[in-house]
Formats: C-alpha cells, sequence, structure tokens
C-alpha cells in the first residue's frame, strides 16, 4: 500500500486512562512494528470538545523504563508527578519526563480547556539506562521556516535546529507544518529510520499518500524526506526518528522491561505502594490500580527483520 519505499502504520481506537476514558488513536506499538528509532509508543488524540467528552482524566498511574513526551496542539493539560513536578502542558512546548527505574504521575485536562488535541509518546530507554533516576524536563521551541514550512524542534536536530532537552539514544521529534500545496524536502540524518504522522491534511511521504492519522514509515539510508501537502489547506504533521533501537523490549501496561520478570516485579510494587514509584500529590482521587497480568509469559517485542 503506497509507495514501496514507505510502510503505511494506521491506528486503532484505544480508551485512555480508566472509568472516565477518553478515546485515542493508537499507532505504535502494533503487531507490524514495535519501534521507530527508540520511539515505541504513539497516541494521538482530538480535536475533543471537553465539553462533551470530558476531556482527559488520567489518575496517577506507574511508569517504569522509558520517558513520556507530551505534545499539544491545543488546550492545556495538568501534569503532576511523584518528582513534586506539577506544570502545564500547552502547545508548542515539549514535557518529556524520565520514568527510569520508576516515577507516578497524572494528567488532567485544565477548566479552562475547550478542545483538547495533540499525541503523547513514549521513548524506550536503552539496558544500560533503563533504570535512571526519574527526571522531568521542558522546552518551548522556536518555530524555524524552511520553503513551505513551519518547523518545531522538539528533540534532536532538524533544519540546524537543536532541541537542548536531553535523551539517552539519538532521536528526531518535530511539529511540520506544511503550507497549502507545499513541497518541502528535509535533510534528515541517513542513519535514522523515521516516522510521519499526519494531523491534519492529506500529505505525501516520498510519493506514498498519508491521510489523517495514518504514520508512514522509512528505513535508514534515506538523506532527505520529501514531503508534499497535496490539501488545499494547511497540513500538519510530526516527524519522529532515531537509529534503530537495536533491543527487545518487554511492553506491559505502562511497564517498559526486559523480561517477564521484570513486568510482574514493577506491578507488585506499584500494587503495595512501595517508594520505587512514590506518590502525586494533589490529584483529586486515588490512583489506578494496576490490571491482572496475563496468564501466559509476556513475549518480548522487536520490529520485523529489515529486508
Amino acid at each position: 500500500m503506497g509507495d514501496a519505499k514507505v510502510e503505511i502504520l494506521t491506528p486503532r481506537d484505544v480508551p485512555l486512562g480508566g472509568p472516565r476514558a477518553m478515546t485515542v488513536r493508537r499507532t505504535l506499538p502494533q503487531r507490524s512494528r514495535t519501534l521507530i528509532g527508540a520511539w515505541c509508543f504513539a497516541d494521538h488524540y482530538g480535536p475533543d470538545p471537553v465539553a462533551e467528552t470530558g476531556g482527559m482524566d488520567v489518575a496517577p498511574h506507574p511508569h517504569i523504563g522509558l520517558q513520556t513526551v507530551s505534545w499539544l496542539f491545543s488546550g492545556e493539560i495538568e501534569h503532576r508527578d511523584s518528582l513534586g513536578s506539577h506544570a502545564a502542558v500547552r502547545p508548542g512546548e515539549i514535557n518529556l519526563m524520565t520514568g527510569g527505574h520508576g516515577i507516578a504521575h497524572s494528567e488532567v485536562s485544565t477548566p479552562g480547556t475547550t478542545v483538547l488535541h495533540g499525541v503523547q509518546l513514549w521513548v524506550a530507554l536503552p539496558d544500560a539506562h533503563r533504570d535512571t533516576p526519574r527526571a522531568f524536563a521542558h522546552h518551548a521551541p522556536r518555530p524555524v521556516r524552511v520553503d513551505g514550512a513551519e518547523l518545531r524542534v522538539f528533540l534532536g536536530t532538524l533544519a540546524d535546529d537543536t532541541s537542548p532537552v536531553p535523551t539517552f539514544t539519538p532521536l528526531l521529534g518535530a511539529e511540520v507544518l506544511l503550507d497549502p500545496g507545499a513541497t518541502v524536502t528535509l535533510a534528515v540524518d541517513p542513519e535514522f529510520e523515521h516516522g510521519l504522522l499526519v494531523d491534519e491534511g492529506d500529505v505525501t511521504l516520498e510519493g506514498a499518500a498519508l491521510r489523517p492519522a495514518d504514520l508512514g514509515y522509512t528505513a535508514p539510508g534515506r538523506a532527505t524526506l520529501t514531503l508534499v501537502n497535496t490539501s488545499a489547506g494547511r497540513a500538519r504533521t510530526v516527524l519522529l526518528g532515531g537509529p534503530p533501537f537495536g533491543e527487545e523490549i518487554v511492553m506491559w501496561w505502562n511497564f517498559i522491561g526486559r523480561s517477564h520478570e521484570d513486568i510482574v516485579e514493577a506491578r507488585e510494587e506499584w500494587e503495595k505502594a512501595s517508594d520505587r514509584f512514590g506518590e502525586v500529590a494533589g490529584y483529586p482521587g486515588d490512583r489506578l490500580p494496576a490490571p491482572a497480568l496475563p496468564n501466559a509469559r509476556i513475549a518480548p517485542r522487536k520490529n520485523p527483520a529489515r529486508r
């Protein structure tokens, strides 16, 4: 489907965050692809009319072995975590939380939010750093104009603009706004694989047609990527990239480990409220309980072999 050089991933609808769940479109992980670089999770949501849907209300929940990346197009989310961070997630500003050995956080859309719209992304930590201490970072990247597009680089480097936010593997994360009818060729790292998530508009990536909510994947080996906005209005996309991760990971609920036993241990520690995850102060409600484990060992995930 599409150009043979581009794999097109389509999302599935998933409820997010317990009994007051909003619906998100999940593109990663899926059976055909677990990771793009170290990017291992991509939820895309909205535009969500909060007055009708209730917005986002995700009670305190745990993470291990990953970093969360919050990026909004509209609305505002209140973030609280067990590091003591109390921050607003706003459009055009990255909030990056490092889960490492263990962290807990909550996410709630603010009372002033009328339309909630954005992406929630996860980055798998490499084995050497997956027990790193919890941390939190914030950055508001400046807009950068290239021919026919405006970029905001929230991680890594693109169009000679570099984010100061630290990561544990080389990564690229950028919002790319395409002018109506624009053709834009971006210089990229040929060691990276890339994924282009389309938020609005119809876009081609290296000749492959992508519609809103599609994610187009390209393998390493390209020094440029050509994007074309085939719609009459502006198109908005998110470009992700990184070198192939090269490690098998075990993903379950909000945890990333290397074995079934890693997951079992983390779940047990969350359920007994151990110090590993800490406490989230200020959330007006109970934390999320862990779901029951499956009746079989949780198998590692890896990408298909490169052809």
